[in-house]
Order: structure tokens, then sequence, then C-alpha cells
């Protein structure tokens, strides 16, 4: 019996687990079923993530497991619960969510057809600063497009520049710069997009950008000179290409479209397919990258329904300190639930978070759905102890780019952006300790 069966065993096992030891307050009880003091809805939220970690090659039917666990769950023991009632809540949250996945494929796509990905190599400085300008690329590109395609553009780049020798510390800082680009524009990560269409205005993450320059610095410099003796920047085998003006004018109609529509009709996604499907009228587009990103689309919309259904009266206060620690859970287990999560509690500075649950799943391969596609492209990357080996320079990136924030800027939290929702937030108390 291979590995990924063994441990599959083991997580329905476990799961089974759960549902013999757990102990029953009453089917109507506000508390619902608890083992151990912890709800049973958390116990198989956990099981959900830790198995999405362990089997990353099964990771859809791991989240549709898990999503169909949480249903049984919330039918068979918690009396008060709905589920079309609690769709009708989520469904816009869901449906923008899903059209925005597959209109940025489409839009990622646009991009690596314009060819400006291979020409942005060519003005490079030489040594390991081409490094660290490469970097920054990517931290920028991920202010616009999503930071999955942006790592994935990088590591393009990278495999071409590097010959394709590149270091895990590399890949690790080239996930972190896509997350620390994306995480102050609400077109620049899953997680920030998620905040915008759930109601959260734009404006209030580009804060984070306070904490995610210096980390891009700290990680970018150190991880550029790890490369630079591991594989110089070799310039002289790139190609000549030529801008297609008609892919790039594609890619600025969506990103314009997204915008506008979310300002005017609350519903970004509508944008967004009207400007590729206008697109569509003068230029090809690789409808072929549908089916692939309708699977990644799934697995991110299911952890998202399993987040939704978290009772959020019991989590954690949400506070600066509880944002931090954010920052290394989600490192472990995917920020898109976590982010969902937060969303649902409400009372966050949301800059705060975004930077927290964008730049913290940096710190291991599978915390960030970059990581995890960039580790497709490198399959080495796929190995938790060398990513924290030589990619702890993100570590202390984190860390450090996140005190910056709280002292230059300070936690100011928001209240619930919906009625309804939301416990209270800490007391704002301005800045960090000290401070």
């Amino acid at each position: 019996m291979n590995r990924d069966r063994l441990t599959a065993l083991a997580g329905l096992v476990l799961l089974a687990g759960v549902f013999v030891s757990i102990q029953i307050s009453g089917p109507d009880g506000p508390a619902g079923p608890v083992l151990l003091g912890v709800r049973g809805e958390f116990l198989l939220f956990a099981l959900t993530l830790l198995g999405v970690a362990l089997l990353h090659h099964h990771t859809l039917a791991v989240a549709l497991t898990g999503l169909g666990a949480i249903l049984f769950f919330k039918f068979a023991f918690v009396g008060n619960f709905h589920l079309v009632e609690h769709l009708r809540h989520e469904w816009e949250v869901l449906l923008n969510l899903l059209g925005l996945l597959l209109g940025f494929a489409l839009l990622a796509k646009h991009f690596a057809e314009s060819r400006v990905p291979d020409i942005l190599p060519r003005f490079l400085p030489e040594g390991w600063k081409g490094g660290f300008v490469l970097l920054a690329l990517v931290f920028v590109l991920s202010a616009f497009l999503d930071n999955i395609a942006a790592a994935m553009i990088g590591g393009t780049m990278a495999m071409v520049v590097f010959r394709g020798r590149v270091g895990i510390g590399y890949l690790a800082a080239i996930v972190a710069a896509s997350n620390a680009g994306g995480s102050g524009s609400v077109v620049g990560d899953t997680t920030t997009t998620m905040m915008w269409i759930d109601g959260v205005a734009a404006i209030d993450v580009t804060h984070a950008y306070a904490a995610a320059v210096p980390a891009l610095v700290i990680s970018g410099l150190i991880a550029a000179r790890q490369q630079h003796r591991f594989q110089p920047i070799q310039r002289d085998e790139l190609g000549h290409h030529q801008v297609d003006w008609t892919k790039l004018l594609v890619v600025v109609l969506i990103l314009a479209g997204a915008i506008l529509t979310n300002f005017a009709l609350d519903f970004p996604a509508v944008g967004v397919w009207a400007a590729i499907l206008v697109g569509a009228t003068f230029t090809k587009t690789a409808w072929s990258e549908l089916p692939g990103a309708l699977k990644g689309s799934v697995f991110l919309l299911s952890l998202v329904m399993c987040a939704s259904m978290m009772p959020v009266e019991a989590l954690p206060l949400a506070s600066w300190q509880t944002a931090f620690g954010l920052g290394f859970v989600s490192a472990v287990f995917d920020n898109i639930p976590l982010t969902k999560l937060a969303l649902n509690q409400g009372g966050y500075d949301w800059g705060v978070l975004a930077y927290s649950v964008g730049y913290g799943g940096s710190m291991i391969w599978f915390g960030s759905s970059a990581g995890v596609a960039l580790s497709n492209m490198y399959p080495q990357a796929k190995s938790v102890g060398s990513w924290l080996k030589e990619g702890w320079h993100v570590i202390l990136a984190y860390i450090v780019g996140f005190f910056i924030l709280l002292y230059t800027v300070g936690w100011e939290p928001h209240a619930p952006h919906k009625e309804g929702r939301g416990m209270p937030a800490a007391p704002m108390t301005g800045q960090a300790d000290g401070h």
C-alpha cells in the first residue's frame, strides 16, 4: 500500500473517530455537538485541511469529502441548520468568486500570450541584482494579475534566465513576492478578491503594502544572493520577441471591467466576463484553459463553503495578535478558508489581515495557491524540510513586515461590513505596544 493510500486510510479512521467520540449536547442546543470542548464543525474542517496538506495530489477529492462530511454533521446534529437559507446568504460570494477565478485564468493566458513575460528578462541587470529585480517584477505583476498567474510568470522567467537551475530558496521567494504584491490589491490575490466581493472596500486593504514592501526587500535580497551562488543569471540565450498589443489590450479590458462593475453592480465577475467575450471577437481566446481552472476553482469553492458553515462566535476575538497568528496558521492551512472565516466573523483591520493570510501562506509550499501552482512546475519544491531550510528568509520577512505595518499604520479594525454578521472587534489600541 503506497503512502497516499496509507495517509488516506489514517484520515478516514480519524474522521470516523470524531463521529464515534462526539459528545451530543442536544440537536437544538446553541452550542451544538462538541468534542473535548471543541465544536464538531471545527474538527471536521481541521481534518479536511490536514487532508489537503498531506494529499496534495488529491486535493479536490479531499475538499469535496470534507464538504460532504460537514454537511452531514450539520444535518444530523445541528437542528437549526437550513442549507437553502445558508445558500441564500452565500450564493453571490460563491458565484462571484467562481467567475473571477475562471476569468483570471484566461487573463493570465492572455498576458502570457502577449509575450511581455518573454521580453521582461532582457531588462534584468547582471549578478544577484538581476534575481532581485525579477522578484520585484513578480511583486508588481501580482498587484494587477492574480498571484497564481504572477508566480507562474516569475517561475517561467526564472527557468529561462537561470537555465532551469532554480534553488528552492529562490522559489520560496517567488511565491512570497507574488503573495506580497497581491496582498494590497483586490485583483492581486484570491484572498483580497474574496474580501472585495464580500463588501470590503478596495482602499481598505492597500495599507498591507506597508508590510509587503519591506518583506519583499528582506526576502528578495537574501534569496537573490542565494540563487546567484547556486546558479548565476544567464541572458545570452534569450530570444527576441515582439509584444502582442492586442492580447495586452484584452488584459487591460478585463481589469477595467472588474473594477467598474464592482463599483457599479457589486459584482466584478460580470465585468471580467463581459471583457473576455468582447476580446474573443477580435483575438483568439484559450478556452481550453477553463477545464483545468474549473477543477481548481471547485476545490477552492468547496473550502470556502466549508468555512462559511463554521460557528464564528467560537473564534478568538479579532485583534492584531489573532491576525499575526493567522499568518502562521496560513502556512499550514490554505489561506482561502481562513479568509472566509475572518470575513464571517468581521471586526478585523483588513489590510493587516490581507498581509497576514496572504504573505503568511508563503512560509510552506502548500500554504497558498501560488505555492501549489509553482511547485507543480518545480516538483523539487514539494519538500517542507527543504522549503523551511532554504526559504527561512520568508519567515523572517513576514515577522519584520508585520511589525513595521503595526508600528507605522497601527491596528484599525473595521466594524462588520454586513448587517447582522460578526463579533465585536478588540478595542482599538492605535499602534503596537510601546508606540
